[in-house]
């Protein structure tokens, strides 16, 4: 099974799974070929229970799955970046899992919280880390080697971070896209699911003195840090 990421807009990666001719599209971010798709070809279409969409589809929730070329998907409730965001998993048989988290996890990053609070995130996010470590993190944006240049500065001596700057710089040179991402290699160099982590809390609390001393309010300041982050 190919998993192929489409460049889209300006940086956007919509994700495309192919096998024997068939294909399953994630995220394609434009309700028109999704309507033509269904209209053309009556393509079927998933998405979230607690999200309007501008289609027909089978709206899916937390721990419901849908089966395509007997692999099963996985929905998990990850509100944050909107209240009613989704991620799907999937293991595909002799290949390592796949997180499709759209724009909750990023690779060295998380999504802006325009509907969710800090602590739906930070707990989409702990759903997320407590994934298999080999998960493909398949996201929608290819905001690398940003959100990197924020992670080490507020990692700057975090080795693991350092020599994964400069492998996606590497890719990015060749015009190569940095996703998708292994799981556990974010739990090394993402500070966003790394909140625990005393080198985290110590820089949170250099910029903002005034945080409470609690794990919601750390990751509140860690994503008012980077929102003005330049």
């Amino acid at each position: 099974m190919n998993l192929i990421p489409l460049p889209a807009f300006s940086d956007n990666y919509i994700w495309l799974l192919q096998h024997q001719g068939l294909a399953l599209v994630v995220d394609p971010g434009d309700s028109t070929p999704v309507a033509n798709l269904q209209h053309d070809w009556g393509a079927k279409v998933y998405g979230p229970a607690h999200e309007k969409l501008p289609f027909e589809y089978q709206a899916l929730m937390q721990g419901q799955q849908f089966s395509w070329l007997g692999m099963n998907f996985l929905t998990l409730d990850v509100p944050g970046h909107t209240s009613g965001h989704i991620a799907y998993f999937a293991e595909p048989e002799g290949q390592e899992p796949l997180l499709f988290c759209g724009d909750t996890l990023f690779s060295g990053g998380c999504g802006r919280l325009f509907e969710g609070t800090p602590k739906q995130m930070l707990h989409s996010l702990d759903q997320l880390a407590a994934l298999p470590g080999t998960s493909r993190v398949c996201c929608a944006h290819e905001y690398t080697l940003s959100n990197l240049k924020f992670a080490s500065a507020v990692e700057p001596h975090n080795a693991s971070l350092q020599a994964y700057v400069l492998h996606c710089k590497d890719l990015r040179a060749q015009n190569l896209p940095t996703l998708p991402a292994k799981l556990a290699n974010e739990l090394q160099i993402n500070p966003f699911l790394r909140t625990r982590s005393p080198t985290v809390i110590s820089a949170v609390k250099k910029f903002a003195p005034q945080v409470k001393d609690n794990e919601a309010d750390i990751f509140a300041h860690l994503r008012l840090w980077k929102n003005d982050y330049q």
